[in-house]
């Protein structure tokens, strides 16, 4: 991709958080980038979009609310998300107008839960996750929003021990857990996860924990499945919250992923500008895809 001066446009790295979370879940990962491209944006209702109470309730409307940070991406884009914000990325980079510039994708036990309705025995799952979004949404309303917390806190730990969270960390998390309801719905009213998956064409990197509620873990799966060329990561002792506490393993993989991409563009980029280069003869002879169709899936243990 070149920029308008005709020169090719600076890739830019954008990573979206997990609910209750904020943009600060990524400090490891801008540092191992190095990079002034680097952006991770607090998503509505967290950090410092906080304010208000006008949040969306779809993940169109959560894409809408970052278009500020995705117009200063003026060239192509390397895209993470966790969680929550693997939802808002996966939708980004499917459906929505800045797909046309994701080089690549990694996703780390993004919030689908849709794709588990086609099977009984995944049904199942998203039942169970359909359930909890249900007691938080309601402790909410009624006011017990220390109990919300907790019900979020306990499905997400999955078999792992309980996070202990610093007295000021908890209170954030009180202070912003109005916005939770509004993420749940936005999860459970994205249709369509598996077509959309089937037609991604992007570098694709997926991780997930052993340690994390099944519900996520079998997503994953699913989109392993589903994504061409997908390459799969699993940290068997790890939980939900890999990409902050398992950091020293879950960051080479991303910057691998992404360096491979941006490379595999390179290479791309270079065969069209052979291809525009060349006289009849040789513009006539198809260049091929230097992409690999195989599914990678490897454990971290």
């Amino acid at each position: 991709m070149t920029g308008l001066d005709g020169t090719h446009a600076a890739a830019s790295v954008v990573a979206l958080h997990c609910s209750l979370g904020s943009g600060r879940q990524w400090t490891k990962l801008a540092a191992a980038l190095g990079d002034d491209r680097f952006m991770a944006p607090d998503i509505s209702g967290y950090g410092v979009a906080a304010c208000g109470r006008d949040w969306p309730r779809t993940l169109d409307g959560e894409i809408a609310r970052l278009e500020p940070w995705l117009a200063k991406a003026d060239g192509p884009i390397h895209l993470i998300g966790h969680s929550y914000g693997g939802a808002i990325a996966f939708r980004l980079a499917t459906a929505s107008p800045y797909a046309q510039h994701v080089r690549s994708l990694t996703l780390i036990e993004p919030v689908l839960p849709t794709l588990l309705r086609d099977t009984p025995a995944d049904a199942r799952l998203y039942d169970r996750f359909a359930r909890i979004a249900q007691v938080v949404s309601k402790n909410i309303v009624d006011g017990a929003v220390l109990e919300a917390v907790e019900a979020f806190t306990a499905f997400w730990a999955g078999s792992g021990p309980r996070e202990q969270f610093s007295p000021s960390g908890r209170l954030r998390m009180i202070e912003q857990a109005d916005k939770l309801p509004c993420d749940f719905s936005a999860a459970l009213d994205l249709g369509g996860v598996a077509e959309a998956a089937r037609a991604l064409k992007v570098p694709t990197l997926l991780l997930s924990g052993g340690l994390s509620p099944y519900v996520t873990q079998r997503i994953v799966a699913k989109l392993a499945a589903l994504i061409d060329g997908a390459e799969l990561r699993h940290l068997p002792g790890a939980g939900h919250m890999l990409p902050v506490t398992h950091a020293d393993r879950v960051n080479p993989e991303i910057l691998r992923h992404i360096w491979r991409a941006q490379k595999l563009a390179n290479l791309e980029l270079a065969k069209l500008e052979l291809a525009a280069d060349a006289g009849p003869a040789d513009a006539a002879r198809p260049a091929g895809s230097a992409r690999r169709h195989l599914v990678f899936r490897r454990s971290l243990g």
